[in-house]
């Protein structure tokens, strides 16, 4: 079965959120941290992994990436906050 995953990531001083949906999230984390593509992560530095979710769905996962990307900032934090209250890098938890 495949999983899909919906994520948050910002820079060092967590002042801009990118949220996106991928079927790998081990891979983009990686694109992410080493400055891979995405025109808009490189530019803003951003690679901090703040949240995610899985789905084994895809069309759920898209769905709810985009019902995330429309909250305002406030509401993207205390969602962060439900399983990352410091706001801490958690990619290094898949290691």
């Amino acid at each position: 079965m495949k999983t899909y995953y919906i994520y948050i990531i910002t820079n060092k001083y967590n002042t801009v959120y990118y949220t996106w949906v991928t079927n790998n999230l081990l891979r983009r984390l990686y694109e992410h941290k080493n400055k891979v593509n995405e025109w808009f992560t490189k530019r803003y530095n951003i690679h901090k992994l703040l949240y995610y979710e899985e789905f084994s769905d895809i069309k759920v996962a898209i769905a709810r990436e985009k019902q995330v990307k429309d909250r305002r900032r406030e509401k993207k934090i205390n969602l962060i906050k439900t399983i990352n209250p410091t706001l801490r890098d958690i990619y290094t938890d898949f290691f």
